[in-house]
């Protein structure tokens, strides 16, 4: 199969049956490096993004999903009906040359299709064959559909979300879905290194409820050393103040003032010497037992002065701080813009999609920039012509038919 020639996965080829998000958000930063990235999909049921709103219109009037076009960028598409004969024939051409397959179906579903990992392995011994999915591959708790507000309850991450004895928050991005894909992602990279010394392939499984509970790294040190159990704080750091929102004159800002030389900092920019001076405050561990009245102290100067004159002065004094943006502010930042992190993907019937930039800057591979999520079925004919079909015999599956 041809590869890209960018990118430092240039040359592996992935294969991806994923909905949603984890899966593709694991294979688009494959893609994004590099890799040859196929995306595999039912024609009469695919992934269920492509019917997530808003939509975009084309200019043949055809809608296509904006959520869509941005997470499989740099991929092909390829239809395929993994229930049938002709379906399952070409899928298995495709990873005899495959280098991964990623997935995220509810667990044994592929290998009720006779495509489980010992079936795909055994036709091609070198494939790194990697499940997201919400639970695992066993336990307990296999078999149940695992969405990320799932996962999100389960791992603890709602527990600690939010705001003292208020409703139960869910952070505001699908946080285990894109951990869980970044986990799929580095795992199958590091199977293809591992390949790369013996040749031989191997299963990753990664779950949402696994990867949300690996990001407790305070409640986990806090629990396991005290036994105390994590509660909501709302913006505030579990061990550590003043690290949290506070209120200025026009709204919030949020301020990081935990070691000596910020703690000084903040005092300066704030005019707040008696604060400095305190023995209840000499240190960050000390600060956070009185947290509240000390941060009410600390508001008491805030609140007296515009939120964009307490960023300036803190950043003055060398204080860790941020005024807190909506969506709006973000996608016009003039600091991203001048790093260039935005850009526009070619999409055949929409033309230019603005994408999310990859964070991930190589000085000598940079991230990839190629197309907008493929219209469904845009590559079936190349790819399958490229391992051996005849246009006969594409053209008989494309219409659900068998070609003898």
């Amino acid at each position: 199969m041809p590869q890209p020639d960018d990118g430092p996965l240039a040359g592996l080829t992935v294969l991806e049956i994923g909905v949603f998000m984890a899966a593709p958000f694991a294979t688009m930063q494959l893609a994004d490096l590099g890799a040859r990235v196929i995306k595999i999909e039912n024609p009469a049921a695919p992934d269920p993004t492509r019917a997530t709103a808003p939509f975009l219109e084309g200019g043949d009037g055809t809608r296509h999903s904006s959520p869509y076009a941005r997470l499989n960028r740099n991929k092909e598409s390829v239809v395929l009906d993994l229930k049938s004969d002709a379906g399952r024939a070409a899928f298995l051409r495709l990873v005899a040359g495959a280098d991964a397959l990623v997935e995220n179906l509810r667990p044994g579903a592929l290998r009720r299709l006779g495509l489980g990992p010992d079936e795909l392995t055994a036709h091609n011994p070198r494939l790194v064959y990697a499940s997201a999915s919400g639970f695992g591959q066993d336990g307990p708790l296999a078999a149940l559909p695992g969405l990320d507000i799932m996962a999100q309850a389960r791992s603890g991450l709602m527990s600690i979300t939010g705001t003292p004895d208020g409703d139960p928050v869910k952070v505001g991005v699908p946080i285990c879905d894109l951990v869980s894909g970044l986990y799929t992602a580095l795992a199958v990279t590091a199977a293809l290194r591992q390949r790369d010394r013996d040749g031989r392939g191997q299963r990753v499984d990664v779950s949402l409820l696994e990867s949300a509970v690996s990001l407790a790294v305070w409640e986990a040190g806090k629990y396991f050393a005290t036994g105390e159990v994590g509660r909501p704080l709302g913006s505030a750091h579990q061990t550590q103040a003043p690290y949290q929102a506070v209120r200025c004159a026009d709204g919030w800002v949020t301020l990081g003032a935990i070691t000596p030389k910020t703690w000084d900092g903040l005092c300066t920019a704030l005019d707040l010497p008696h604060l400095h001076d305190d023995p209840r405050y000499a240190d960050s561990a000390a600060r956070h037992d009185r947290r509240d009245e000390l941060i009410g102290a600390i508001e008491e100067a805030t609140t007296a002065r515009p939120s964009a004159d307490v960023v300036a002065a803190l950043e003055a004094a060398g204080v860790p701080c941020a005024p807190i943006n909506d969506y709006g502010q973000v996608f016009t930042d003039a600091h991203l813009a001048q790093r260039d992190y935005f850009w526009d993907a070619e999409h055949p019937d929409l033309g230019p999609v603005r994408q999310l930039g990859s964070p991930m800057r190589l000085s000598r591979t940079p991230a990839r920039r190629g197309g907008a999520g493929p219209v469904l079925g845009a590559d079936t004919r190349a790819v399958l012509a490229e391992v051996g079909y005849s246009d006969a015999e594409i053209g008989a599956m494309i219409e659900g038919e068998v070609a003898e």
